[in-house]
């Protein structure tokens, strides 16, 4: 899942995008309003963690501006600010959650799964699809019943792909999901991971749909 981060603080941002990734997320980072808005126009994005006190575009008018442009995207607030009336702006301008800083990293990580079960129309924190099912915040996959093990790559694949089922991912979106700025991807990555997935999981689970991209069916209702 990919994160964009706004936070101008570079030490603060560099703590939070570490913790980020150590729990799977691939992450941006855009230090002031206007590169935020730049990245989240360029770039499609499964969750923004936002901070309010922006250089060049304040918080609040990126996240506005965010919502004019019908952009779904969860929007969490992760701000000082922890006046009522703050609180209230944020939500009412569109953000999805608000977290007050000083914050725990395990806090900003659960909420973050929380969004984007939320946007997936999930109850279940576990992605379950047939005999499989994949844990986000154990970051564990069982097939069966049976633990699995996968890479941190395989593991962000495989979710991608269940958070996605009966639609077919290209291989651009899925690395789009695996990869932040700057992270070098190998040409044949993707392919890689797929075919570790089927080896380990089974054959059928991943499908690939000929000159567009993979695909896991929807479970029968």
């Amino acid at each position: 899942m990919r994160i964009l981060l706004v936070e101008d603080d570079s030490l603060l941002a560099d703590g939070v995008r570490a913790g980020l990734a150590q729990a799977g997320f691939a992450v941006d980072l855009a230090i002031d309003g206007e590169e935020a808005l730049l990245a989240a126009q360029s770039q499609s994005y499964d969750a923004v963690v936002l901070d309010l006190g922006l250089p060049r575009v304040d918080g609040l008018s990126v996240l506005r501006r965010i919502r004019e442009g019908n952009q779904p995207v969860p929007v969490l607030i992760l701000t000082a600010r922890d006046a009522i009336g703050d609180r209230v702006k944020g939500l009412d301008a569109g953000a999805d959650d608000y977290l007050i800083k000083p914050f725990d990293l395990t806090e900003l990580q659960a909420r973050l799964r929380a969004l984007l079960r939320r946007a997936s129309h999930r109850a279940d924190p576990v992605v379950r699809h047939g005999r499989v099912a994949l844990d986000p915040a154990a970051r564990s996959v069982t097939l069966d019943g049976q633990a699995v093990e996968l890479s941190a790559r395989e593991f962000a694949t495989l979710q991608a792909l269940l958070m996605n089922a009966g639609r077919v991912l290209s291989k651009a979106q899925i690395e789009d999901k695996l990869y932040g700025w700057g992270e070098e991807i190998e040409s044949n990555a993707v392919e890689v991971y797929v075919h570790h997935l089927r080896r380990k999981l089974f054959p059928d689970l991943i499908r690939t749909v000929r000159g567009v991209g993979y695909l896991i069916p929807r479970e029968p209702a």
